[in-house]
């Protein structure tokens, strides 16, 4: 007896299915949302502070738990993007900076 290649469970399928309707869900429900709201200078400007409060609040938990390393590749990342303006830089010198800094025992 062989089993299928793309043998699925039942609940598997339904979970899945399940979640890509409250994804969607989600998201139209956002724009439609967004559609009724007037768009106010004061809210403009949170919309625009937005992606950078989801950034910090993403990494920065994951860099206070990666102890020195993670903060020094931080702040080279941060340091880098101030001078060059170049995002690929900036990852190579934060990763060479956490590798460095691990190295040595940090």
């Amino acid at each position: 007896m062989s089993e299928p290649v793309l043998a699925a469970d039942w609940l598997f399928v339904v979970a899945v299915l399940g979640m890509t309707a409250v994804t969607y869900a989600m998201r139209a429900g956002g724009y439609w949302i967004m559609g009724r709201v007037p768009l106010t200078p004061r809210i403009r400007r949170a919309l625009e502070a937005l992606p950078g409060a989801i950034i910090v609040s993403t990494v920065l938990p994951i860099a206070l738990k990666g102890g020195v390393p993670a903060l020094l590749a931080l702040a080279v990342s941060a340091g880098v993007m101030a001078v060059l303006r170049k995002d690929i830089v900036a990852v190579v010198c934060a990763v060479a900076a956490a590798a460095l800094s691990r190295a040595y025992g940090l």
